[in-house]
């Protein structure tokens, strides 16, 4: 949308692409500029599926949260949450436990103006300015503090973020810091886009990407984002293409699903 419409945060850039708004573009939400939606065609050009990617991770989330809250999960840090949608993390697990503890992170000015505004009076959940490669801060943040316990399992969520942080910041590292936060019996939920499918039409998202987003993509092998998952115990079916992951019914199943270019999986910590 051109122009500044009255829920765009002072000082925000909208000549400038952002992640969190070419996703909520593509999911079909409202908050987001010219600029994003210009990435958001052109990445699509490359890519036709990368919509209905959006929406097939959106659903993951949703399925991984609930498999969560049956498993007796009750508070969640979501980081790199980005624009609030349609089956937001509190509202699902709050669903299952009216209770249910969740702390949003994200850097995106309109992530959070957006995030405060429908969790304003909402006492269980939260949104923290912070960025994944600072855990330190998300772990000891005054929001942090107040809703989690991170003495009790909690549901670490880290969907499609950690392709934008690169090899030389160690991201492996930045989970682990994370992991070792969390009591035994804490779940990860990770969700990574990877050029092993197709990666010709790989690379070409990945270069189209890069050039009109300020922060970089990188996408990763199988096995470079099974390392995320050491001292977690993969649950069935394992890391698998984002439709594969226990899917609601089996019409939900594509016959070939390796053009959703991101693999997924959820494990607990012994």
């Amino acid at each position: 949308m051109a122009g500044e419409p009255s829920w765009a945060p002072p000082g925000v850039d909208t000549q400038r692409a952002n992640v969190a708004r070419v996703y909520d573009y593509w999911l079909g939400g409202s908050h987001n500029f010219l600029a994003d939606q210009d990435v958001g065609r052109a990445i699509a050009a490359v890519e036709p599926n990368m919509r209905a990617i959006a929406r097939a991770n959106r659903a993951f989330l949703g399925r991984a949260v609930r498999f969560l809250a049956t498993a007796g999960i009750h508070q969640f840090l979501d980081i790199g949450s980005g624009i609030p949608t349609q089956g937001n993390v509190h509202e699902i697990a709050q669903q299952a436990d009216p209770g249910a503890r969740v702390v949003y992170v994200d850097v995106d000015p309109v992530a959070i103006a957006h995030s405060k505004a429908i969790l304003a009076g909402n006492e269980t959940a939260g949104i923290i300015d912070a960025d994944l490669r600072d855990p330190g801060k998300i772990l000891t943040h005054d929001v942090s503090r107040r809703l989690i316990d991170f003495s009790q399992p909690t549901g670490l969520l880290l969907m499609v973020v950690l392709h934008f942080i690169a090899d030389a910041e160690d991201p492996w590292r930045i989970v682990a810091m994370l992991r070792d936060a969390l009591a035994p019996g804490s779940y990860l939920v990770l969700g990574h886009a990877t050029d092993e499918s197709k990666p010709e039409v790989a690379q070409a998202t990945e270069t189209v990407y890069n050039r009109g987003v300020s922060t970089q993509l990188h996408l990763r092998s199988r096995a470079e984002i099974l390392r995320f998952f050491d001292g977690f115990s993969l649950a069935d079916p394992g890391l698998v293409h984002v439709p594969l992951w226990r899917p609601d019914s089996p019409a939900d199943v594509p016959s070939d699903p390796r053009p959703f270019q991101c693999l997924v999986g959820v494990a607990r910590k012994p």
